[in-house]
């Protein structure tokens, strides 16, 4: 959420934000709700002022044996007016919070303008393109006639584009899990968190995904959760409400979850195999930290993802994404894409971004940068460090054999139990 006073001093370069995000708010609107607020404000100070006067004036004049009933009846229609006043200001910062609430975070400068994945900026390549000396098949024959991904079961059992991992497939699900937990505690210093898989819609609202994107979610409407999009959610909320000691940041936290998404809208894209499932794992990284070092601290994080694509031996590249590709509430974000020799494409594994301080507003999660300092908001950051269907994806397509086998990657195969191909 955006400090209204922020809004108020920039209005141009809001209007200019939501147009480049492709969103559609009202700013002028919110603008002139902002004004009227101010002006019930003023003139509800100026009566409750003249109140006070007033009532010491009564006050004397009882003590003096005074008359100051014309008074008192002068007070008492002050006093409705006050309360009709306190009722008008109630209802117009809701109308406000009611606009504010659909304004996107601003962009940062280095974020380049654009409407779509073409006008991303591709930052970096890593690892040569895989050449196979077949024709490679697709990740889904693979899993099929590997028997590791039962595509139809999982439909029955859940419906469409739900899947189920079996025998050697579950077991790489778990490999992966406990080789990135591993790596991103004991390599880049997180703290392990194991959240619940339900959200409240304070959490959910705190970190942006509604009222934006309630349609998209799971909810099980009978206790008001939400099955979790993405373990950004409880991680971030941890601490909620709370004011943090500024010597204690940043906070750095790694948490395995699955994830859940209706995909709404998105029917008939890219819905093949595990390319895009309703429900899948992944491993979430998420930071808290000072301002003045939030955007050194999303270069670490998209390194920290970046060096687990490494560890795979999977060619990758990354984008930094424009404004209209951006999420509702971040300010930068880098995606990092894998590649999936089959598909001769690029395949998005890790979104990393910089929300500022966004969510934190939504959150209240504020520190104290000294002993006796007055509290400010945190910035928060997360990424994906890896999300698991596409990371699949590419480690069938990238080391399979002419024979129909896969290897295993080498930083995998302690995990898989010493299994190095699988056949």
């Amino acid at each position: 959420m955006l400090d209204p006073r922020f809004i108020r001093a920039n209005p141009d370069a809001v209007k200019e934000a939501v147009r480049n995000k492709l969103e559609k708010v009202d700013i002028d609107d919110f603008l002139k709700l902002d004004e009227e607020r101010r002006d019930l404000l003023q003139e509800a100070d100026k009566l409750k002022q003249e109140r006070n006067t007033v009532s010491e004036v009564i006050a004397r004049e009882k003590k003096d044996g005074g008359d100051p009933r014309e008074k008192i009846e002068e007070m008492r229609a002050v006093s409705a007016r006050i309360k009709n006043l306190d009722q008008m200001l109630k209802e117009v910062e809701e109308k406000i919070n009611a606009v504010l609430v659909w304004i996107p975070n601003m962009p940062h400068a280095d974020v380049p303008v654009g409407r779509d994945e073409n006008d991303n900026k591709v930052v970096r390549e890593w690892g040569a393109l895989p050449e196979l000396d077949f024709e490679p098949a697709p990740h889904w024959d693979i899993a099929e006639s590997l028997d590791l991904v039962d595509f139809k079961r999982g439909s029955t059992v859940a419906g469409s584009n739900f899947v189920i991992f079996k025998g050697r497939g579950a077991k790489l699900v778990r490999a992966l899990m406990s080789f990135m937990l591993d790596l991103h505690i004991g390599k880049h210093g997180y703290t392990e968190i194991w959240p619940p898989c339900l959200s409240n819609r304070d959490a959910m609202f705190g970190t942006g995904q509604l009222p934006k994107l309630e349609e998209d979610m799971y909810h099980a409407a009978v206790d008001d959760l939400f099955l979790i999009p993405t373990g950004e959610v409880p991680v971030t909320n941890l601490h909620m409400g709370e004011i943090l000691e500024g010597d204690n940041l940043p906070l750095r936290y790694t948490a395995y979850t699955p994830c859940f998404r209706r995909e709404a809208g998105s029917y008939g894209k890219d819905t093949r195999g595990l390319q895009r499932v309703h429900q899948f794992d992944k491993v979430e990284l998420v930071k808290i930290v000072r301002p003045e070092t939030s955007y050194d601290e999303l270069e670490a994080l998209v390194a920290d993802a970046e060096d687990v694509l490494q560890a795979l031996g999977l060619a990758y590249r990354v984008n930094m994404l424009c404004t209209g590709e951006l999420s509702f509430a971040a300010a930068k974000c880098y995606d990092l894409e894998v590649y999936a020799p089959a598909h001769k494409k690029w395949l998005e594994v890790s979104s990393c971004s910089n929300f500022e301080d966004f969510q934190s507003r939504r959150t209240g999660i504020r520190f104290r940068p000294a002993k006796g300092e007055k509290a400010q908001f945190v910035h928060t950051l997360n990424g994906s460090g890896l999300a698991f269907p596409r990371t699949i994806i590419a480690i069938l397509e990238t080391y399979q054999t002419a024979d129909g086998k896969v290897r295993v990657p080498d930083v995998l195969v302690p995990y898989m139990g010493g299994l190095e191909i699988i056949e």
